[in-house]
């Protein structure tokens, strides 16, 4: 059936998302169409779609339109300092919940971003 596919966040600066999702996310950045669209590797089969504003898709940072989730390897409170020193805004603080911690940052544009800390089931 389905082998990947990608989710698309709208955004406003393409030089400023790609450096965002490049350098301070550390995902790789496969491939670049001048400011027309970009696509960022997030693991196998994971892809994020940049595409800039336009009247006919959401705003850029709209909330509830769009949320990325990145299950993570290393503990979500170093994340957290690391992230917060490279000046990510993180809005509030780490959940705890039955499936792991979790850790809500905001891209550039205010687009939700959640990082995962997967605990083994009990």
């Amino acid at each position: 059936m389905v082998r990947g596919g990608n989710v698309t966040v709208f955004i406003s600066s393409m030089d400023r998302a790609v450096r965002f999702y490049t350098e301070t996310m550390g995902l790789r950045l496969a491939e670049r169409y001048g400011d027309d669209w970009a696509t960022v590797q997030a693991g196998n089969g994971f892809t994020i779609g940049l595409h800039p504003a336009s009247p006919k898709y959401p705003a850029p940072g709209t909330k509830g339109a769009m949320m990325i989730g990145f299950e993570v390897e290393e503990p979500v409170e170093g994340l957290m300092k690391t992230l917060g020193e490279k000046g990510v805004r993180i809005p509030g603080a780490i959940e705890e919940g039955a499936g792991g911690k979790f850790l809500h940052l905001e891209d550039p544009d205010g687009n939700e971003i959640y990082l995962w800390e997967m605990q083994p089931p009990a």
